[in-house]
């Protein structure tokens, strides 16, 4: 088994599509409205992570705390540039280990999302 892809409910779709393709990268492979909303799958280059958006006028959003989305980055400070850039408001950079490097930042519906970059 393995996972496949994690989706969420989101308020403002274009504001959330922003901001995973401009902070993480991901592409948008496949995107359709369905049922007076917006849907969209984003996918890293080799296929490997996948994330869809979902955006219903009637649907919940995500409400909790204590989770987080990891996404991997080789150039750490060069993402923490661009989510400084875009008015993310990036946490500043952590490094509690030799080996973890990383930062948070939220997404426009209080998803909190780190950054991180992994050494040997």
């Amino acid at each position: 088994m393995k996972f496949h892809h994690i989706s969420i409910r989101v308020t403002d779709f274009e504001k959330s599509l922003h901001f995973y393709t401009t902070l993480t990268g991901l592409q948008v492979v496949h995107q359709f409205e369905a049922g007076g909303g917006h849907v969209a799958y984003l996918q890293n280059g080799e296929g490997e992570t996948e994330v869809e958006l979902i955006a219903m006028p009637q649907g919940q959003t995500f409400e909790g705390k204590g989770m987080f989305l990891c996404f991997a980055t080789d150039d750490l400070e060069a993402a923490h540039a661009v989510a400084a850039a875009e008015g993310m408001n990036p946490s500043d950079i952590r490094q509690p280990e030799p080996t973890a490097k990383y930062f948070y930042v939220y997404d426009p519906d209080g998803v909190s999302v780190q950054l991180r970059e992994y050494r040997e």
